[in-house]
């Protein structure tokens, strides 16, 4: 899916524009589609919100990735799944396109939102990435409020942790079911973009295991220059590829959006079997969603109008209140 529109000329301010996915996923129940369908676009209606207010794209995005951090439908927050020993560790990772300004956290534990975490990374230390105990110090530091552990475990997630230790033992794991992250572009009215993506991991993992979503350049990265991406998928197939900068690095030699994610992802698939997928917008307003896996839940707000979808080939298209 893949959406163009003009630049704005002189000093005529940017129509804004964000974009959110829920992950890359396998499979999707019935009974689940539409809570996701919802969220989704809840949390694109949140950050186009902080937009029309004048908000920064990084406040955008931040913003909307707070909110599915909080909807335990997705894997991010309070949905997160769990580790080997059922305890919830997540990362996350912020980026300003406008001066390349980037935040991240891994394996942290017993805070309701990574994302704000790493903001406060990127804009109160001078360094990029914190990561478990020194990321908890941090967060005291900055007063973030700790919850208990508990708080963030799902019935859900504790029963998708019993199936996968099951499937284990009987030698039948399956690395594409383990897609989900969530994550968020925007452009503002300044013409600013950014990115943000958050995550609890994939299911069953090794204590301190950490993916591609913290990493800058393979879970997200921004660039004025270029556009900004947030991605998902399996987490070691992003991480060897550096998709986000690859994905970009296509667009700064002359592909379209939607190119150069089908680049991009096809070549992750070719070479590791690896499935995903991206979202993107650039400077001119121009945005595209793009997905190997089963399906990819997604939203875009602009124009007063909100875009979304969870399948291949399904769209529906909705006013803003």
């Amino acid at each position: 899916m893949t959406f163009s529109s003009s630049w704005s000329l002189g000093s005529v301010d940017m129509n804004p524009v964000v974009v959110v996915h829920g992950g890359g996923a396998s499979h999707i129940s019935k009974d689940r589609k539409e809570l996701v369908h919802q969220g989704i676009i809840r949390a694109a209606t949140a950050g186009y919100n902080i937009l029309k207010e004048g908000g920064s794209a990084v406040d955008a995005v931040e913003g909307a990735v707070t909110v599915l951090e909080d909807d335990p439908e997705f894997n991010a927050g309070c949905g997160s799944v769990l580790n080997v020993n059922g305890e919830v560790e997540m990362d996350a990772s912020i980026m300003s396109g406008r001066d390349l300004s980037s935040g991240a956290v891994s394996a942290v534990r017993c805070i309701a939102n990574p994302i704000k975490l790493a903001r406060l990374v990127m804009e109160k230390t001078p360094h990029c990435f914190l990561t478990d105990r020194g990321a908890a110090e941090f967060a005291a530091a900055m007063g973030v409020p700790a919850v208990p552990g508990e708080q963030l475990v799902t019935e859900r997630n504790r029963k998708r942790l019993e199936k996968e230790k099951c499937e284990k033992r009987t030698h039948k794991p399956d690395q594409q079911k383990n897609l989900g992250t969530v994550g968020a572009v925007a452009l503002d009215s300044k013409g600013d973009v950014a990115y943000a993506t958050s995550t609890g991991g994939i299911v069953n993992k090794m204590v301190g295991r950490v993916g591609d979503t913290p990493c800058i350049g393979s879970g997200g990265y921004a660039d004025n220059d270029i556009g900004a991406i947030s991605t998902t998928g399996h987490g070691e197939s992003i991480l060897k590829v550096n998709l986000a900068r690859l994905t970009l690095f296509h667009v700064e030699q002359g592909k379209t959006l939607e190119e150069a994610a089908d680049m991009s992802l096809g070549y992750m698939k070719s070479k590791l079997k690896g499935l995903g997928g991206v979202i993107l917008v650039n400077k001119a307003g121009d945005w595209a969603v793009k997905w190997t896996s089963e399906s990819m839940p997604w939203a875009v707000a602009k124009d007063g109008r909100v875009h979304s979808g969870i399948d291949l080939n399904k769209t529906s298209v909705t006013d803003l209140p």
